[in-house]
């Protein structure tokens, strides 16, 4: 059997006839660039996040960039983020010209801990960027408890997590993206909802804020030419719209699938009796949408490497931490600063998951992954 890591064809398949309509409408009426396919869209997510401002941009990349723009952090000012993340979340404060400071994270959880962000706290600190990482929300409760008695500033970097919802310690649902100051997505073609090419989204319910970020994604332009403020050139285009406004239908089908898939994996995974060989794998818990179903095996370049002669498919979601990035030297970080983002990375696997992922398929996998370790077993205890 061949198991994809990702399988994008397969949705494809049901939604190309839409999208090549929209298309065609998009080269017929030649307007490629900040249309009303972008306006419809901003509007149909706002609603659907449940906030004032949606702002569409080019990229995940430049939501983080211009957010932090937005709330004028740059040289001298620090950020406080999670070592365990995709690049991206990090570059965009180097950009800025403020410090990136990490706080390790949870393993259970891969997320940022809220108490190691107390204790990297300075007066220099003006932000904090949790990451909603694989599609479950960070524990926003005591991250914006910080937040709020140090005057900071929150960014939620939402790129994986479109969908997914906090529960708060009321029992209130919380949309991830809208709990900050400013939320971050990304449509990268991958993600839970993903266009066909890079995109991104920008969220708030700040009226400030709001205007500002859509000046400073057309140059800090407002009017013909007329600049008030320096921004980058960064719009979300027509076509990207288009294809997201088709699939935005299927999304909450989608992420119900994909945690439909994550209670199998479980189930699978119990029955085998997987901790007994040392896996560690994510509960389904309130809110997780799933964007990767990420295990946890002390063997885990081993185990890859075996799944991929058996025609499954994996990703290694991060195989370096941040503070251990060549780039990253500057910062004076050394390996065993982060222990928990340090073994996340060694031990890190990421199983095929995606809404056409048959029960055949997922069998097969547990299959092959638990016969692979209970093998390795014993030979190291025969």
């Amino acid at each position: 059997m061949k198991v994809p890591f990702v399988d994008l064809r397969s949705q494809w398949k049901e939604l190309y006839e839409k999208v090549e309509r929209e298309l065609r409408q998009i080269f017929l009426e030649a307007q490629f660039v900040m249309g009303p396919r972008v306006k419809a869209l901003e509007d149909l997510l706002a609603q659907y996040l449940g906030v004032k401002h949606t702002i569409g941009v080019a990229s995940g990349s430049d939501a983080l960039l211009l957010a932090l723009m937005a709330l004028q952090i740059g040289p001298g000012d620090e950020v406080i983020t999670t070592p365990f993340t995709f690049f991206s979340t990090v570059s965009a404060i180097v950009r800025v010209g403020a410090r990136p400071v990490f706080a390790d994270i949870d393993l259970d959880t891969f997320n940022i801990d809220p108490k190691r962000v107390e204790e990297v706290l300075t007066e220099r600190t003006k932000a904090i960027i949790p990451v909603h990482l694989f599609g479950l929300c960070a524990e926003m409760h005591e991250i914006l408890d910080i937040a709020k008695r140090h005057g900071l500033k929150v960014i939620e970097d939402a790129a994986q997590a479109l969908g997914a919802e906090y529960i708060d310690p009321n029992g209130t649902p919380k949309k991830a993206g809208t709990m900050g100051d400013i939320g971050c997505f990304s449509f990268y073609p991958t993600k839970n909802l993903g266009g066909a090419g890079d995109g991104g989204l920008l969220a708030t319910d700040h009226e400030d804020l709001g205007e500002l970020l859509r000046l400073l994604r057309v140059h800090g332009m407002r009017g013909n030419y007329v600049h008030e403020a320096f921004g980058i050139n960064s719009r979300l285009d027509e076509i990207q719209a288009a294809v997201l406004l088709v699939k935005f239908g299927c999304l909450e089908k989608w992420n119900l699938k994909r945690r439909e898939k994550a209670s199998y994996y479980e189930r699978l995974l119990d029955e085998a009796n997987a901790e007994a060989l040392g896996v560690r794998y994510p509960r389904v818990r309130d809110g997780h949408i799933f964007h990767q179903y990420v295990i946890r095996t002390p063997f885990r370049d081993e185990v890859r490497k075996h799944l991929e002669s058996q025609g499954i498919g994996t990703q290694v979601y991060y195989p370096l931490p941040m503070h251990l990035q060549p780039c990253l030297y500057f910062l004076g970080y050394k390996k065993g600063d982060f222990p928990n983002a340090e073994k996340a990375s060694q031990e890190a696997l990421a199983l095929p998951i995606y809404p056409e992922l048959s029960p055949e398929a997922q069998e097969y996998v547990v299959e092959k992954l638990v016969g692979f370790l209970k093998e390795k077993a014993s030979c190291l205890h025969p």
